[in-house]
């Protein structure tokens, strides 16, 4: 089953789907700045765009652009901005 979720007022939205190999979401984030909450660890990778991420615990920003990934621990929060739309993976384990 696909699910559809939606965040930030519309702002982001994504398609969640289940595979042999586990979960996933596939999406679009519109530009801006955004927290986002992990119950999960989280492999993010960017399709097509740039993300700018703080990741937990860094305290400078990083930036990711097509094919590049990074990686969050379960029950932490980062911030990510996209200067344009930008897509994503994000799979979870």
């Amino acid at each position: 089953m696909i699910n559809v979720n939606e965040y930030f007022d519309g702002a982001v939205k994504s398609l969640a789907y289940t595979t042999a190999e586990g979960k996933s979401t596939i999406g679009v984030i519109e530009s801006g700045e955004y927290e986002f909450g992990t119950s999960s660890h989280e492999t993010m990778t960017v399709i097509e765009g740039e993300l700018v991420a703080l990741l937990p615990g860094a305290q400078d920003w990083k930036s990711f652009t097509n094919g590049q990934s990074f990686e969050v621990p379960a029950k932490t929060s980062f911030k990510v901005r996209a200067v344009a739309q930008t897509s994503y993976l994000c799979k979870y384990r």
